[in-house]
């Protein structure tokens, strides 16, 4: 039928560790996206139990199936009426588990965990994003690197799945050490202390919140992280480019672009896409023009800008929200992962920045020399619409995450806040927001009054709605600062939710 999607093999293994990333991108774009992913669906209908049956109760003939436009007429997979709805062996490829040797559970926030099969093989798709990070941004190829993977270990994807792709670029033949210590950071100080000396550069790879943690808390035991040239690999949530340039500045980084890359990935599709130097650099400009963000995005804060690669993970639109496909052991076909987004072109996207002003390369602050990869782009903005209303405004957290980045107020604040509006014994409305502070960090009431305005500053600045909607007088929020871990607001060991209902 198509051996776009015969089983992985060894010839495939040796492909990838003997071929050039170069020749790898340029070899995916010669595939057409819209017929691999028809075949694809020919061989699913064919070869996935589950997906036969799927089809049958909504009356589809695959064999009619036979044009890129009738596959976007397909119906959407989602977790309810397919993951849930058929056993798990029925949805891989062959109707058998027989072919797959590791697996990943979903984090759960949606609700009940999911396993996820997978082969070794289908990593070297992931691996390549990897290996555009490794490559494009750190120079790895040209710098030997530790690669401490600061992930949970066990059944979650981050791990382990990030451990694989490392080792398939150390067996690719880039100088590269991965340690495992995991999100242990007096493990992770163990390997840092004990290898980074020997390496020209130390990256580490890890969900944003726990690298700030592990960052802070390495300075706060003596560790002078400039020292080995440290890069970052971040994945799980968005954050803001004031984020990271204080990040930046704490472990001595002076190219923004290059020292740092955030993945986009899920436990069901792998990574799907990832930041580069050419995605960070218009994400930067674009959080210094938010009224060109709002132009461009359609909202009031700043998403997670990544470049894919359309013929490994091929993205849709639906209502706003984000569809993928993808060859997997559980293949995912116009798979809706429920991700607030879009897609733009590389065209689309020069052709936005060149109707704001930018022309060149310099103008985002690259190296006129850089060569971007002309690859689309994905932006999102995370899951199902975690917004707060008041007064008529959406108000984001995205937002107020910025109003806490500012440096006098980190230094207070561990960075995790419930956003939340409230009614007085009046019936009016306040926005109320609990700030988690950092351990040993007493509240006063200054440093409720700072955090407020910081907040409100950025509120006004980003979010167009919240500055012409609410009234004057009811824009400072109220804060109300909660010891580390607070019970109520910060409870430990469950995932947290930054907005109440």
């Amino acid at each position: 039928m198509s051996k776009l999607f015969s089983r992985p093999s060894d010839a495939e293994f040796e492909h990838f560790l003997s071929t050039p990333l170069d020749a790898l991108l340029a070899e995916h774009q010669a595939i057409d996206p819209s017929q691999k992913f028809l075949a694809l669906f020919q061989r699913s209908a064919a070869e996935v139990p589950a997906y036969r049956e799927f089809l049958a109760a909504r009356q589809i003939n695959p064999s009619e199936i036979t044009t890129p436009e009738a596959f976007r007429q397909l119906p959407l997979m989602g977790k309810a009426d397919y993951m849930r709805a058929y056993p798990l062996p029925e949805r891989c490829l062959g109707g058998s588990l027989r072919h797959s040797d590791r697996v990943a559970v979903s984090s759960g926030s949606t609700g009940q965990p999911t396993f996820w099969p997978r082969s070794a093989s289908y990593e070297l798709d992931v691996a390549v994003r990897f290996e555009q990070v490794f490559r494009d941004s750190f120079r790895t190829h040209e710098r030997s690197t530790l690669a401490v993977v600061c992930f949970a270990l066990g059944n979650w994807v981050g791990g382990l799945f990030t451990t694989s792709c490392c080792w398939h670029l150390a067996r690719k033949g880039y100088p590269l050490m991965v340690a495992t210590p995991g999100n242990n950071k007096a493990e992770i100080f163990r390997v840092v202390r004990e290898l980074a000396p020997h390496f020209e550069q130390t990256v580490l790879l890890g969900y944003p919140p726990f690298v700030k943690d592990v960052i802070d808390a390495g300075i706060a035991e003596g560790i002078n992280w400039a020292d080995y040239q440290p890069k970052l690999v971040f994945a799980g949530e968005v954050f803001s480019e004031e984020w990271r340039g204080l990040i930046g500045q704490r472990i001595g980084s002076s190219s923004p672009c290059f020292d740092s890359a955030s993945l986009y990935g899920t436990a069901d599709g792998g990574v799907l896409g990832n930041e580069t130097p050419l995605s960070i650099a218009i994400r930067r400009w674009l959080a210094h023009h938010p009224d060109a963000a709002r132009s461009l995005f359609g909202e009031s804060r700043l998403p997670t800008l990544v470049q894919y690669d359309p013929a490994s993970r091929f993205f849709e639109m639906h209502e706003g929200t984000l569809v993928v496909s993808g060859e997997n052991s559980v293949p995912l076909l116009r798979y809706h992962i429920a991700d607030k987004g879009g897609i733009l072109t590389y065209d689309q996207i020069w052709s936005f920045l060149s109707e704001h002003g930018v022309r060149s390369l310099a103008e985002l602050g690259l190296p006129e020399d850089f060569q971007p990869r002309n690859l689309p782009f994905v932006y999102v903005f995370g899951r199902a619409d975690f917004t707060v209303s008041y007064y008529g405004a959406n108000i984001y957290p995205e937002n107020v995450t910025v109003g806490l980045e500012q440096p006098d107020i980190m230094a207070w604040v561990s960075g995790k806040f419930v956003l939340e509006t409230q009614e007085t014994e009046d019936g009016d409305k306040i926005l109320h927001i609990a700030v988690e502070l950092l351990p040993e960090v007493a509240a006063d009431e200054s440093m409720a009054r700072a955090i407020a305005e910081s907040i409100r500053e950025q509120l006004l600045r980003l979010n167009s709605e919240f500055a012409n909607y609410t009234p004057a007088e009811r824009q400072t929020p109220q804060i109300s600062l909660r010891a580390f871990a607070d019970p109520r607001y910060f409870p430990t060991g469950v995932k947290h939710r930054y907005t109440r209902g």
